[in-house]
């Protein structure tokens, strides 16, 4: 028994291997892009904690501006105490401007299937609730077609036994969340131990600067 457990989890080890090694040399080939444009576009995703995933997204290639805030919910300029409890509806989100010449909105989702558990609705890690939900706000049909189109490419690819359970909802408004949690890791990264113990890792995982 022992020794099919340890088979079992060194193959988990190297798929694990293998899948970080996938997107460090996707990052690297949008990295290699250098093409660009004055065009942008507009990108919102929600996986959890908003400091995670703006850790995540400012470091790709072609993003110009990550924006952490608060959407998909009921109260009007909401802060982020009344979203801690849970009763706004809202979600911790990233808004993303990125250049489409440079990194492609499939591009920008692989990376947020990567970057949190899809299997998990309502929480992520130790933070629990909706506000920390998986989900996809999408700006027009082309969007909306793409994310249903990589939630389905996921789902048949066997990565996860669980069934992905990611929300694909158009965007509504997009409150920015208070200044004290814009580019929060960078500016927090070595006195906040959630920094160091959960957005850390992640970054590590993800092949990013930590």
């Amino acid at each position: 028994m022992k020794t099919i457990l340890a088979v079992l989890i060194f193959a988990m080890a190297i798929c694990a291997s293998a899948e970080e090694a996938k997107l460090k040399d996707k990052l690297e080939a949008l990295k290699a892009n250098s093409n660009s444009s004055t065009n942008t576009e507009i990108a919102t995703f929600a996986g959890g904690c908003f400091w995670c995933m703006e850790a995540v997204f400012e470091q790709m290639p072609g993003v110009k501006k990550v924006t952490s805030g608060y959407t998909g919910g009921r109260t009007a300029n909401p802060t982020y105490s009344q979203v801690c409890e849970h009763t706004t509806g809202h979600a911790e989100a990233i808004q993303i401007e990125f250049d489409p010449a440079k990194t492609s909105y499939d591009d920008l989702l692989d990376i947020f299937w990567q970057a949190h558990d899809p299997t998990q609705l309502n929480r992520q890690g130790g933070d629990v609730g909706d506000s920390y939900r998986s989900e996809i706000f999408y700006h027009g049909a082309e969007q909306k077609k793409a994310a249903e189109a990589s939630k389905e490419k996921l789902a048949k690819s066997g990565k996860y036994k669980s069934p992905i359970v990611t929300l694909i909802e158009p965007a509504p408004v997009f409150y920015p969340a208070e200044n004290y949690h814009q580019n929060y890791y960078d500016l927090n990264k070595n006195n906040n131990p959630y920094c160091q113990m959960v957005i850390r890792p992640k970054l590590h995982k993800l092949g990013l600067k930590e």
